[in-house]
């Protein structure tokens, strides 16, 4: 099956350890030097309708994919390790 970038974005992520729903695939983080894709980034969910921003996104690393369907990509990885990333100005504010 082939799949593109843009095919992919938007594909509801589930995790198949707990079945929780964690969201959607907003971006790819891809290695230019190595040609591969490291992860995917789903993007923190908005705290009250997004007037006091967002949760932290979540960065699934590639290895940690399990199938990517048609609607869906099933992922396999604990809660605890997923890596979150801080918003761009947050980095500033500590």
């Amino acid at each position: 099956m082939h799949c593109r970038v843009a095919d992919l974005r938007y594909r509801d992520v589930i995790n198949i350890k707990d079945g929780c729903r964690l969201g959607c695939v907003n971006d790819i983080e891809i290695d230019t030097c190595s040609a591969r894709v490291l992860c995917i980034v789903i993007y923190g969910r908005p705290r009250c309708f997004g007037l006091l921003g967002r949760e932290d996104d979540i960065i699934i690393p590639w290895d940690n994919i399990e199938v990517i369907g048609e609607d869906t990509v099933l992922v396999c990885c604990d809660n605890k390790s997923t890596q979150k990333r801080k918003r761009f100005f947050e980095k500033f504010m500590q």
